[in-house]
């Protein structure tokens, strides 16, 4: 199942009943399944153009100069991204289901958790794309070093989180969202390393989390 429009309730029609969007996505970037979870969440209809921004043929860099997903497109053809900018706007289109906390420090607090969670992830997109090179180019010192910035975060992330149930406040938010699809991609990517059994807690916020709907239905393709 793609999980495109799998909602249960009335669906929110942000800003006005007429305004359309765009979400222009590849299904296995976690940068979009962040996003698609957020419009799941908050129960927004939004279509998803599915695009690979390595393919020859992408449409990508003509909605962001930078050549990368996810992109929001609104109504009036103003592209979004990337997706930080993009969940911000989100969460403030629509009152349903408050991702980001009221009140300056507890949404820069969360903003925190997002910015590591981000941060492993663009290690391990690092990996992965210098692991394509032919193995004659690849440089280990890069990778030992994306894999050092990978440790380092998830020892925070671990410490961060504790025996609380959730990354911040006493709820779900974007934080777990960010922290979710960081961990599961860990999973996709490098399943070889073996971070559960260090860290059991962020283990078992991620079982947690695979559980929600929003998850569930945004989950990579195996092939």
């Amino acid at each position: 199942m793609s999980g495109l429009h799998i909602y249960d309730g009335p669906l929110a029609r942000p800003e006005t009943a007429d305004t359309k969007m765009k979400l222009i996505a590849s299904l296995t970037s976690p940068y979009a399944r962040k996003v698609r979870i957020v419009l799941a969440e908050k129960k927004i209809d939004c279509p998803i153009q599915v695009d690979v921004p390595w393919d020859a043929a992408s449409a990508v860099p003509s909605y962001n100069p930078l050549g990368k997903v996810p992109v929001l497109e609104l109504d009036d053809g103003m592209t979004l991204y990337d997706s930080r900018v993009i969940v911000e706007y989100l969460d403030n289109i629509s009152p349903v289901s408050r991702l980001i906390p009221e009140g300056n420090r507890q949404a820069i607090l969360t903003r925190r958790w997002e910015a590591l969670a981000d941060g492993v992830v663009d290690a391990l997109v690092a990996i992965v794309l210098e692991q394509r090179r032919p193995a004659e180019k690849q440089m280990p010192e890069w990778i030992a070093r994306q894999h050092e910035k990978i440790e380092r975060a998830l020892a925070r992330l671990s410490a961060d989180l504790g025996e609380r149930a959730w990354c911040h406040g006493d709820g779900y938010g974007l934080a777990d969202i960010a922290v979710g699809c960081c961990l599961c991609y860990l999973d996709f990517r490098l399943p070889a390393l073996d971070w559960k059994t260090l860290y059991p807690n962020l283990e078992a916020l991620r079982v947690k989390l695979s559980a929600r709907p929003s998850f569930i239905d945004t989950a990579p393709p195996e092939n």
